[in-house]
């Protein structure tokens, strides 16, 4: 009887311990990303909410929207009404017409380029409100600007 109680105590105390246990995979585990999300923005810029994103679209003579997507992107997934285009891989050598007094708002398909764009310019001063994914965006109830590609016609090439 005594031999049981021992081994109803030992198990309880075992069983009571196992969500406290670690292995050896425990650390590695606690230093993963919750989501994919968090995968894919490697940087420590702010991810705006809609209701963020929002709020700045609503100030736009303080806010400027900086896509840093390829210009194939922004017309097949679409994108916000009004913004200045410079892709990421450029974006370094274009801060001088970039505007200092305005609350910049960096811009991607998921808010990873957009996040490591936002860390550049904070580290060279400028004042980044964060980084948004427009399909993260638009999944939110956001709604983005698609801009049909105009008809080809034999007028085209003559257009200015």
């Amino acid at each position: 009887m005594k031999t049981l109680k021992v081994a109803i105590l030992l198990a309880s105390t075992l069983v009571a311990a196992a969500p406290f246990a670690h292995s050896a995979d425990a650390p590695a585990a606690a230093k993963a990303p919750a989501t994919a999300h968090a995968a894919a923005h490697a940087s420590k810029a702010h991810i705006l909410s809609r209701a963020e994103l929002d709020k700045l679209l609503a100030q736009p003579s303080r806010t400027l929207v900086i896509d840093v997507r390829r210009p194939d992107e922004v017309s097949s997934i679409g994108g916000l009404p009004v913004y200045l285009s410079i892709q990421a891989q450029d974006l370094e050598a274009s801060t001088a017409w970039i505007p200092k007094d305005r609350t910049l708002v960096l811009v991607s398909n998921h808010a990873g380029r957009a996040g490591k764009a936002a860390d550049l310019l904070a580290s060279k001063g400028f004042k980044v409100a964060g980084a948004v994914g427009v399909q993260l965006y638009e999944k939110d109830g956001g709604t983005l600007t698609h801009v049909a590609k105009p008809a080809a016609t034999a007028a085209t090439g003559a257009q200015n």
